[in-house]
């Protein structure tokens, strides 16, 4: 076994799990919808496995560190995987009420949120093994995102199409299981240079607080989760209902928005590609300056002046190659700045607080969409996207992106 098979194993879990998530994201939706027809209780399913994801993920950094984040990936996916498989066992059972099926779908969301965070704080071990950079991993996981995340979206339509909802669900259970045995064994040569450096005499209160002084303690990673965070909002407002409102007022069909969609997907898994290869090489924050400025505010302002539709699709290709950028640098800063005997809590805190203003995104699209108009909303979107991504320039620790450094661990002598 080669020194980079846990990282290609590590990717290839990855894709699969990220394919069967999709499925799981289209596939419980349409399922509410056609056994229900409640649109509210269909939102309520989706708030039922988000706020579970988002809290435990943020609690489970201290687990992470004490058992290791190689043993709670693999832990969680095969929980995961009996847990999903229950949705099409007690629906075809004829038994499946839907307060059953908010709870497997909340305990489905809390297995997600540590077995995410476990695997992103296993990225810098896999890593350092492959004797390869961090733009190396992250780029190539950002592109495996990409591609899996478009690749899944197709997947999953064609499964609910063919097989019905609760069938498609069978496909999702059983990717979990997929992905733990490949990670399982791809990383196994890794279990002996795993090294036990949890905190002897502490507390679990104590490490998550640990976690959380760390994280606080570092401006650079403080105004980086605060950024991702609100862009993040951001996205989700454009996403979910500003680009629909657009496309719907400007009398076009919904195959202009899965257009966009896959085109922007589609062009930054190629940046994020080439991300890898590159990005090692590059000024770390020159880049990530750019590639925000394309990526960012065009998409906003071309949509609010009325291009027409192929314009805007055209855009995609420039925009997605530049977002391709954002998460390899983004990521190798992150691990750098992060010292491994806390890597698990610091990594599953950033990520919960990149994630907490995400429910929030459709409320805001939506009301300033209704009080002021698709194209204000766009203009205030797009703007507030520009100064929550430019803010950096103001804060001069960011310059660190390209001069990292150790950090020492919090209370250390």
């Amino acid at each position: 076994m080669s020194r980079r098979t846990p990282l290609y194993g590590f990717l290839v879990a990855d894709a699969i799990s990220l394919v069967g998530t999709r499925v799981s994201m289209i596939a419980i939706p349409w399922l509410v919808l056609t056994t229900t027809g409640s649109a509210a209780q269909t939102g309520l399913v989706a708030f039922a496995e988000m706020l579970p994801l988002v809290v435990v993920k943020a609690l489970a950094g201290p687990l992470i560190d004490r058992i290791g984040a190689r043993r709670v990936a693999i832990t969680c996916d095969v929980l995961s995987m009996v847990v999903v498989g229950l949705v099409p066992l007690l629906h075809l059972a004829g038994v499946l009420s839907f307060p059953a099926l908010l709870a497997l779908v909340a305990v489905g969301g809390g297995l997600r949120g540590p077995g995410d965070g476990a695997k992103s704080a296993f990225v810098p071990a896999l890593t350092a093994h492959a004797e390869v950079s961090l733009e190396r991993t992250t780029g190539l996981a950002s592109a495996i995102e990409r591609t899996a995340s478009f690749a899944g979206a197709a997947v999953a339509g064609a499964l609910v199409a063919l097989l019905g909802a609760a069938n498609a669900l069978v496909v999702d259970a059983l990717s979990f299981g997929v992905c733990a045995a490949v990670f399982a064994w791809s990383t196994s040569a890794m279990r002996a240079e795993q090294v036990d450096e949890r905190p002897v005499g502490t507390t679990y209160v104590e490490e998550l607080r640990e976690g959380w002084t760390f994280l606080r303690k570092d401006s650079v990673l403080v105004a980086m989760s605060g950024m991702v965070a609100v862009t993040n909002l951001l996205d989700l407002a454009f996403s979910a209902v500003l680009l629909p409102v657009w496309i719907n007022e400007s009398g076009y069909s919904v195959g202009v928005m899965g257009a966009y969609f896959a085109v922007w997907a589609l062009s930054s898994a190629a940046g994020s590609a080439v991300a890898a290869w590159a990005a090692e090489r590059l000024p770390r924050f020159q880049v990530y300056l750019w590639a925000f400025l394309v990526a960012g505010l065009p998409r906003f302002v071309l949509l609010a002046l009325g291009v027409p539709w192929w314009v805007v699709i055209a855009s995609c290709l420039v925009g997605g190659f530049a977002s391709g950028f954002l998460n390899p640098i983004l990521g190798a800063v992150f691990y750098e700045r992060v010292p491994a005997a806390v890597m698990g809590r610091v990594t599953t805190i950033n990520s919960a607080l990149c994630w907490s203003l995400m429910p929030f995104g459709g409320l805001l699209g939506g009301v300033l969409s209704e009080s002021f108009g698709i194209v204000a909303a766009l203009l205030v979107v797009g703007f507030s996207y520009f100064a929550a991504t430019m803010l950096p320039l103001a804060i001069p620790s960011f310059r660190s992106f390209d001069k990292p450094k150790q950090p020492a661990l919090v209370g250390a002598a």
